[in-house]
């Protein structure tokens, strides 16, 4: 039953307060600290990491979505941009990104003298599988959702019950997973994905993303799901016009779309 397993996470943020909960304003974080919040008020903190990799949108957009619930959120700046391992891109990036987070809200505790860290992993996530979650065990951090046995559609599911507008979102990693494993992360690319994204997102699109292909010439590979596909019939010179506006060389349309 889904009450019983909303009940065991309440117990479990319960039992670790205060707390600090990295916040990333995504369906899994969002809900997670709406419900710690109901537990616990003023003894939950959110903590949004600000880097590069995090369009300015999502970040406004995040603390917009926390204050709707009335939670308390501070913004880290994160340094994972200093590390040349997180720039070069291999296969498990994640790790040093989650690591240099863990690392600072580690700090941030300890000085203000929060009991414990959490963030969104819910139960659907293989651990075994994502670098972060690695990080998360170097630094002690709970996954609440993941010990009260929530999966993606639970959390879906408590959040339209908490009224929380990311229940339907859809997933929206950082920007640096638009540059493939093995070319080298820089600003200058994650910008041009970021306002590449943004001016999409102007013409409709929902679930999509923009790839930066490394050049010269630098390429963007437009992928939208494959029930918005039909939306792109006509107006392709006008995705390609925008695209170049934000910086890329050339464009291509992804014909499977995005997987």
């Amino acid at each position: 039953m889904l009450e019983s397993r909303i009940e065991q996470l309440e117990t479990i943020v319960r039992a670790h307060l205060p707390l600090v909960v990295a916040y990333s304003g995504g369906v899994d974080s969002t809900c997670l600290l709406a419900v710690a919040h109901r537990v616990g008020g003023d003894r939950v903190l959110g903590v949004i990491a600000d880097s590069p990799s995090l369009p300015r949108k999502a970040l406004e957009s995040a603390r917009e979505v926390a204050s709707g619930f009335g939670a308390s959120v501070e913004t880290l700046r994160t340094a994972e941009f200093d590390n040349e391992e997180y720039l070069s891109n291999p296969p498990n990036r994640c790790y040093f990104c989650k690591a240099e987070l863990f690392a600072g809200l580690h700090e941030l505790a300890g000085q203000r003298g929060f009991a414990a860290l959490a963030y969104g992993e819910n139960a659907d996530d293989p651990p075994d599988q994502r670098p972060g979650s690695r990080a998360a065990a170097e630094f002690a951090v709970l996954a609440p959702l993941r010990l009260a046995g929530l999966t993606k559609a639970d959390v879906r599911e408590i959040s339209r019950r908490l009224g929380l507008p990311t229940h339907d979102a859809p997933a929206q990693p950082c920007l640096s997973s638009r540059i493939p494993h093995g070319t080298r992360v820089t600003k200058a690319a994650l910008a041009m994905v970021e306002q590449g994204e943004a001016f999409i997102r102007t013409l409709g699109f929902r679930v999509f993303r923009v790839r930066y292909i490394e050049g010269p010439p630098a390429r963007a590979r437009l992928q939208v799901a494959p029930w918005e596909m039909d939306r792109l019939a006509g107006i392709e010179s006008r995705v390609e016009s925008g695209l170049r506006a934000a910086g890329f060389d050339s464009v291509e349309i992804d014909p499977n779309g995005y997987r």
